[in-house]
């Protein structure tokens, strides 16, 4: 009798926390609107059968049977169905979980017919279980989900990682803290990639979707904050401050102080002495 044993090497990555909120199929048969549209968490879109396009945020991708599409939280979206065959497709809704792409996008569509097999046991089986909710589905679904994750990432050579929410939270309340103890100095994206060690544009969208501004307006609030204050109890010059403040030229710091305040540096510096 022949044996093979293969051993584990117990390099095991760390669990994804995403959290699954649905799973559902649909078809198009023309008896509904597509309408752009977003949510507060992750959707996850394989075609099954048929073709037609993905509007995203304005832009219109084409896509087809065993196209897989992923979209960030609070991006507009809709899906049409064109052609004799009409569009199928599985979505996933993920909660806690984004994904960072090359080049700032916020979403990815890319072709998984190798995995048709793969990709189809997971779907159905999800969608099934969910159906029935037999005992422990819940457990069964959320593993489905953390191994389809993986063969995702294992499948694209695409710069994308995933985060929980709550790990994006601390992140940005880091890079936060940060460029209010730093804004003085020369402070990049790669700067903040580096300190937070981080996928730069990842880094760039997760903070922009917590704080409601990039990374780089968040440090010229601050560093116009800091002027205002200079402005206001000291005597140093416009130069000076601009310098203080972290701020690469006179001319910048003017430009930027007149677009956040509504008025220039030396008008402030006399309202807040009268």
């Amino acid at each position: 009798m022949g044996t093979s044993r293969y051993l584990m090497e117990h390099h095991v990555r760390e669990e994804i926390q995403g959290k699954l909120l649905y799973i559902s199929y649909s078809k198009y048969e023309n008896d509904w609107k597509s309408l752009l549209h977003s949510h507060p968490f992750t959707e996850l879109f394989y075609v099954q059968n048929g073709q037609g396009s993905f509007l995203i945020e304005e832009e219109e991708y084409p896509i087809r049977q065993d196209d897989f599409v992923i979209v960030n939280a609070n991006v507009s979206h809709t899906e049409k169905s064109s052609g004799s065959v009409p569009l199928e497709y599985v979505t996933i809704g993920v909660e806690g979980l984004m994904f960072s792409f090359e080049g700032e996008k916020k979403h990815i569509i890319f072709s998984c017919k190798n995995e048709q097999k793969d990709l189809n046991f997971y779907m159905t089986t999800m969608l099934k279980e969910l159906t029935e909710k037999n005992r422990d589905f819940e457990s069964i679904c959320q593993n489905l989900l953390e191994v389809l994750i993986i063969k995702l990432i294992r499948r694209t050579n695409f710069a994308f990682e995933v985060a929980p929410s709550l790990q994006i939270s601390k992140e940005c309340i880091k890079i936060k803290r940060y460029i209010e103890a730093n804004y003085m100095n020369d402070i990049t994206l790669d700067t903040l990639a580096e300190f937070s060690h981080l996928n730069k544009f990842y880094m760039a969208h997760a903070f922009t979707m917590y704080c409601s501004c990039s990374p780089i307006q968040y440090l010229c609030q601050i560093r116009i904050q800091a002027s205002k204050e200079l402005l206001a109890n000291t005597d140093y010059s416009i130069t000076e401050i601009a310098q203080s403040s972290g701020f690469s030229s006179q001319s910048y710091f003017a430009q930027c102080f007149r677009k956040s305040c509504g008025m220039t540096a030396s008008a402030y510096r006399k309202s807040c002495k009268s």
